[in-house]
């Protein structure tokens, strides 16, 4: 009888285990259909437009100087953006790993905010507070009687890295703050009694201890602004084109397919080429870290003291004053309290050669947004556990699931509409494509939020489960599940955040009925007269509310499950 029993228990294991391999086939499906097929299609495109060997696309883009061109000022304005970024960072980083001072947690989470906000909203941002026609302007002309406007920002490349720096601040910021404050401070201390002054401290001491943080997010920054897109678009337009948006300008405007696949080989060759740099600075700088930690202290003279508060003051400036901006232009756009934007979304504006009112693109976006979050969510959970075996399926599924994050969305919505326009996969003019490519972009982050919430698991505890009797649906919802638990409405928090306010591969694949926020609001702003703009400030206020509204939940449990990033 018991070894019926037993036979009957392992029978019904070597079922569970057949059962669960095959679940794992199912993210890795849906990674190699709608990632890997479209980039292959790209490739092939590029490289075989008639079905023969053709390397004339690429031949004209070498031997194109504004093409060339487009390529040196995308590496150009990306190494300025991140310089600027890191030396802004620096000080900031300093202060945060070295003081303690009132507001400082609180300030330090609300610094990541605009990192997750849509780049169509920050790019919005900028032009209401810096453009010709922005608060500043307004301000300057009001107070010297000014018929003209004193700031000419407005197309320019200065823009572009003001924004960038925005949305790339707090990267570096955290990065290096963390690392900072991992190492400590014992070695500058010695130096300091030694007799070392503050340049030679920062010469000799500080900027080599902290190199590897220093060279790890400058990497991860100059990655998100070779690739950025929506900030690029609007701000600066076709004359400031980077390889993002000279794809989508060569595919869309031109319909020159070949040349834009052969740019967008272009750019995932050199994203792979920054990947592997990045990755192996994340290394060292792991291997780096310390377990000792900074002694915070009070500042005490004066010179702290003001340092604290510059740094301060930098940080509330820079990145809240656009968004304070963005909601005061929508509710007092003509001088006067004014919620005609709001009003007037449930209308249509000339915009609508979409066809559908900007609320109706609400609730395009919701909807996308619900089925985005909940297929990167199951399928995320599934990868997760399967890279959380540590085997050979782990070294081979944590990179491959990683790859969506190295290809920008410009790349991908371009490939979906080269890719799946024939049966069985004929998607290109189907509204599902939207939710498929924003679960895609999305599973990278689900992953990275549940990873180090099922590695934090003792193993112990599976053990001891198992010899008590219990099965492996109890011990996964009475063990997994609850400790897991932070994790997953973190990874859900993201994966809907991220659909609400992806730009890139909507902007490619979005229909007419089908559009989403983002794209309503870049074709509000392109569209002229007054209610259209309102409607713009309205649609960017509530996204910027939803957005931020996320990054609260993410912020609240983060420690619990996105420490991987």
């Amino acid at each position: 009888m018991d070894s019926s029993l037993g036979g009957g228990h392992a029978a019904l294991t070597a079922s569970l285990r057949c059962a669960a391999n095959l679940l794992y086939l199912v993210p890795l499906i849906f990674l190699v259909v709608f990632f890997l097929y479209p980039l292959l299609a790209l490739f092939d495109l590029s490289l075989r437009p008639d079905g023969i060997l053709d390397l004339s696309a690429f031949a004209r883009l070498l031997s194109s100087d504004y093409h060339i061109g487009t390529l040196v000022f995308t590496v150009y304005q990306a190494l300025i953006s991140t310089t600027a970024t890191v030396v802004l960072a620096l000080p900031c980083a300093f202060v945060f790993a070295r003081f303690r001072f009132p507001g400082k947690s609180l300030l330090l989470s609300l610094a990541t905010l605009p990192f997750v906000l849509p780049t169509v909203v920050v790019a919005l941002a900028f032009a209401v507070v810096l453009g010709d026609g922005g608060l500043l302007n307004d301000l300057l002309r009001t107070l010297f009687s000014l018929d003209y406007s004193p700031i000419q920002l407005e197309r320019t490349l200065a823009l572009i890295i003001i924004a960038h720096i925005f949305y790339n601040f707090a990267i570096a910021l955290r990065i290096i703050t963390s690392y900072w404050a991992s190492v400590g401070f014992a070695t500058e201390e010695a130096a300091r009694a030694l007799g070392a002054n503050e340049i030679s401290l920062w010469r000799d001491i500080r900027l080599p201890l902290i190199r590897p943080a220093l060279l790890s997010s400058a990497v991860l920054i100059f990655i998100f602004c070779f690739t950025s897109f929506g900030v690029v678009l609007i701000l600066g337009g076709i004359r400031f084109a980077t390889l993002e948006v000279q794809i989508y300008y060569q595919a869309v405007s031109i319909f020159n397919l070949p040349l834009a696949a052969a740019l967008s080989l272009v750019q995932i060759l050199s994203m792979l080429v920054m990947l592997v740099i990045y990755t192996r600075s994340q290394n060292r700088l792991q291997v780096s870290m310390s377990s000792s930690a900074a002694i915070l202290r009070c500042p005490r003279t004066r010179l702290q003291r003001s340092v604290v508060f510059a740094c301060v003051l930098l940080i509330t400036a820079l990145l809240f004053t656009p968004l304070l901006a963005l909601l005061w232009r929508s509710l007092f756009l003509t001088g006067k309290l004014d919620l005609s934007g709001y009003i007037e979304l449930s209308q249509r504006s000339r915009a609508s050669l979409l066809f559908i009112t900007p609320l109706e693109a609400v609730f395009n976006s919701l909807r996308y947004a619900i089925m985005a979050m909940t297929a990167a969510l199951a399928l995320g959970l599934i990868a997760a556990h399967m890279i959380n075996r540590r085997g050979r399926w782990s070294r081979f599924s944590d990179p491959l699931f990683m790859l969506p994050l190295a290809t920008s969305a410009v790349t991908l919505g371009f490939g979906f509409i080269i890719a799946l326009d024939e049966p069985p996969l004929n998607l290109r003019s189907s509204w599902l494509i939207i939710p498929i490519s924003h679960t895609l972009v999305a599973l990278p982050f689900v992953i990275r939020s549940v990873l180090p919430s099922l590695r934090t698991i003792p193993p112990s505890l599976g053990e001891a489960a198992r010899v008590l009797g219990a099965r492996p649906m109890e011990k996964l919802l009475t063990i997994d599940a609850p400790l897991v638990s932070r994790g997953i409405v973190v990874g859900a928090t993201f994966a809907f955040t991220v659909s609400m306010g992806e730009f890139g591969a909507s902007l490619f694949v979005a229909q007419r009925e089908s559009v989403t926020i983002p794209v309503v609001i870049y074709r509000l702003i392109g569209d002229p007269g007054l209610g259209s703009y309102r409607q713009a400030l309205a649609m960017s206020v509530i996204l910027m509310l939803v957005c931020a509204g996320g990054f609260l939940i993410i912020e609240r449990l983060r420690a619990a499950g996105v420490a991987e990033f």
